[in-house]
């Protein structure tokens, strides 16, 4: 006898009586998708410019985003945000990244609508969605969409993957992450690797079989079951990571420079069809040094820099292409949907001349040639957090000029490939249509042959504000859709409207044309007079990389361009213009807790986040550990904070204690105590005291004196000539009684746990001294 099923929340068909036998049952009818509905999978690659992939006339092999390519559709018009946070809001709401509250990364929120890193719930995401028509959804890879402050065990957890309509995760919360030593957070708590580097690890491999796995777990149990999977590498955003033997493969193969890079991969794109007739190769950025200018050791140090680079590339293509075999091997692959997007265009973190370590551009330190050559052959490694140098971002966003963070078209023109073999019959064609991150989700419902919701968990949804680009899918002729976007980052702003593309570009065309750096700030005096002269206009129907400034010439087209810059501003809450960079790092913000000058922190939680812990930076700070050292003595880590690339640890080794300071992987200062630590109960304690003022624009936090105490007796000191100024290490946050995540000095071996007992680690901000709280930890201590 067929069951009885019925929709919730209307009557019940069945019949009810006395007793089983007069009655008859009717069930709830499960959520299930539409016959045949296809997968969704959205492969999100981070800062792969234009001309990066294989398929895009680079010479970098990617041989299965190429079959990818060449089993679908390749987009030469798509645009992005120009940053990684801004630019996935976009692809997982269909919404504009300042009605997402995401002008930017949520490290450099502030307090105004468009701005304060709060994506609001009437957006709802595109899993939200698919939940209510029977997919099984996930999330896998980066995240970098919850507000900084609540990336810690104390949550909200609203905010989270889960909490935005994916039912599994595992990935990093943040922006970027060490790709050996990851923070890794398997749905709502932190997890450590399964594996160390010295056992092969690594991220890519790990989040490729976590995402074989999920949709393995829901197709064993229901095969007719649809997943959207949204899969975000860390890769190719630094640290530059990869076993040497993929960077080993293309050992040469750049040593000609970046121009000629450039050349052959601009011949290349021509050849493929992807830049029109006619088109020209942008000019050489005037920031950019000249190959030939370079002398022999730079040039050594950049190919090699660039060497680990496109292997880094060519060994995400591998994992993605056993993702892609594993849905072929399922029977799957020709009925999913999949998007490759980069999230905006080639990074100019590196600097001018390359880092060992990115977290040198955050803190404005100035590079080494010294130091960064020092470390060639150990580039890729787990040692570093390395990134390439601004010449080869220049490349990798051939043909067009700049790079991430700016709006010019090197910034916000992306790869981008659509596959889907049961959904349209064009097979390795090109679109030339105009598109962008906002109607990725529009597209994905056309095609799905959904309607947007008006209501999710309750929540009211605003409209779309992206166009679906199904139409595209097997008409290459059809006149585009999407006729006006606007942009704006970090104040560099542009706008296109059908065939033209005005540009204001801030702090300048180039860094050397304006003498101005990134991040300078923009007061309503300067934005007025960049209102009246910093604008250019492009025709870009016809100048496809914004050669020819001809706003003299047609100077009725710019002025309505900027007006119209002006009215999508008003529409979707992008003032005020705000030009400032790092410095907004600093800016005060609201956090679940109230501001304190004490912290105390247990062994055995989870990791506290960097932007959850308390800011050290500049300022006097106390650090005690509560702890029994056993009658044989003991060793390990008390607490660390940070890791390769900037950070503190503070341990017991040889029965002295210890502290390490590392200023940005540039200077270690060590400080060793006189005598040893004696068995018992005792409060471990360093202090910093500020000696001097911090310099952060010229990368020089505030100097300072260490000094080592056992119950708040001095036992040894040290000076700190500098420390980091603006954010301590980005891969690692507070650990308690070993060194989590990549190790903060190689004085040891991490995680180098500590063998005694800790009750308790305190962080005292209050700046009243060493000695008095050290006897208030004696008090807790008489009383346990």
């Amino acid at each position: 006898m067929p069951l009885t099923e019925y929709s919730p929340g209307r009557a019940f068909p069945g019949v009810v009586g006395r007793t089983f036998d007069v009655s008859e049952p009717a069930w709830p009818e499960p959520r299930r998708a539409a016959e045949g509905a296809p997968n969704v999978l959205f492969v999100i690659l981070d800062d792969t410019g234009y001309g990066q992939l294989g398929c895009y006339g680079s010479p970098i092999e990617t041989p299965n985003l190429d079959r990818l390519a060449g089993g679908g559709l390749r987009y030469a018009n798509m645009h992005t945000t120009a940053l990684c946070s801004p630019t996935r809001s976009c692809v997982l709401t269909g919404r504009n990244h300042h009605s997402n509250h995401l002008a930017a990364i949520t490290e450099v929120s502030t307090g105004f609508p468009g701005y304060d890193g709060y994506i609001p719930f009437e957006n709802g995401f595109l899993p939200e969605m698919l939940l209510q028509h029977g997919y099984s959804t996930y999330a896998v890879g980066k995240w970098h969409l919850t507000p900084a402050d609540q990336v810690s065990a104390a949550g909200p957890y609203d905010r989270w993957p889960l909490g935005r309509g994916f039912e599994r995760y595992y990935g990093f919360l943040g922006g970027d992450t060490h790709q050996y030593y990851p923070e890794l957070v398997h749905d709502h708590h932190r997890v450590e690797p399964p594996r160390s580097p010295d056992e092969g690890y690594h991220l890519t491999e790990d989040l490729t079989d976590r995402a074989i796995s999920f949709i393995a777990d829901a197709k064993q149990v229901a095969p007719n079951k649809p997943f959207f999977l949204y899969f975000a590498t860390g890769a190719m955003h630094a640290p530059h990571h990869v076993p040497r033997e993929w960077a080993d493969r293309y050992a040469g193969a750049f040593d000609d420079g970046w121009e000629a890079y450039r050349e052959r991969v601009f011949a290349r794109q021509q050849e493929l069809g992807l830049v029109p007739a006619g088109a020209e190769l942008s000019r050489h950025d005037p920031d950019v040094q000249r190959w030939a200018d370079c002398t022999d050791e730079e040039r050594r140090l950049y190919a090699r820099m660039m060497e680990v680079f496109a292997g880094f590339l060519t060994h995400t293509d591998h994992h993605i292409g056993r993702l892609v075999d594993f849905l072929d091997d399922l029977g799957e692959l020709d009925n999913t949907l999949i998007m490759v997007l980069s999230d905006n265009g080639a990074s100019a973190e590196g600097g001018p001349s390359g880092s060992v370590n990115e977290n040198k551009f955050f803190n404005f330190v100035p590079e080494s040639l010294e130091r960064n050559l020092a470390a060639i052959d150990e580039l890729g490694g787990p040692k570093h957090f390395n990134h390439y140098p601004w010449g080869w971002t220049w490349a990798g966003n051939t043909p067009f000029r700049r790079w991430k963070r700016e709006t010019y078209r090197g910034g916000i023109s992306d790869p981008f490939i659509v596959h889907w073999p049961r959904g349209f019959a064009a097979r390795g064609e090109l679109r030339a249509q105009y598109a962008h991150a906002i109607d990725m989700v529009p597209t994905v419902l056309d095609a799905l042959g959904l309607e947007p919701p008006d209501q999710i968990r309750g929540v009211t949804q605003s409209p779309l504000e992206g166009i679906s680009f199904a139409y595209t899918f097997d008409d290459a002729a059809a006149p585009s859709r999407h006729v006006t976007q606007y942009f704006e980052m970090i104040g560099h702003r542009s706008i296109y409207h059908d065939g033209w593309r005005a540009v204001c570009p801030w702090p300048g065309p180039s860094f050397a044309e304006t003498g101005r750096e990134f991040g300078t700030p923009i007061t309503a005096e300067a934005l007025t007079e960049l209102d009246a002269t910093g604008w250019q206009l492009y025709h870009v129907a016809e100048d496809f990389a914004e050669n020819h400034d001809v706003a003299a010439e047609h100077r009725d087209k710019l002025i309505e361009l900027i007006a119209q810059w002006y009215v999508e501003a008003g529409k979707y809450h992008v003032l005020p213009v705000d030009g400032r960079g790092q410095q907004r790092i600093a800016e005060q913000r609201p956090s679940i807790a109230p501001p304190r000058t004490r912290y105390v922190f247990r062994p055995g939680t989870q990791e506290v986040a960097q932007d959850a812990a308390p800011r050290i930076v500049n300022r006097a700070h106390t650090i005690t550990a509560l702890v029994t050292i056993p009658d044989d003595g003991a060793e390990g880590v008390l607490v660390s904070q940070g890791g390769v690339d900037g950070g503190f640890t503070f341990y017991v080794h040889d029965g002295r204690l210890h502290y390490v300071y590392n200023y940005v992987a540039d200077q270690e200062f060590h400080v060793v105590s006189d005598t040893t630590v004696p068995a018992g109960r005792h409060a471990l304690s360093f202090e910093f005291e500020p000696t001097g003022e911090p310099r952060p624009l010229e990368g020089k936090g505030a100097p300072g004196i260490a000094t080592l105490f056992v119950d708040g007796d001095p036992i040894g000191s040290g000076e700190l000539p500098v420390t980091i100024p603006i954010t301590m290490g980005l891969a690692s946050g507070i650990a308690v009684g070993s060194d989590a995540g990549s190790p903060v000095t190689d004085a040891y071996r991490n995680p180098f746990p500590f063998t005694g007992v800790i009750d308790r680690v305190v962080y005292d901000l209050s700046g009243d001294g060493v000695v008095d709280h050290a006897a208030e930890i004696r008090i807790a201590l008489a009383r346990q």
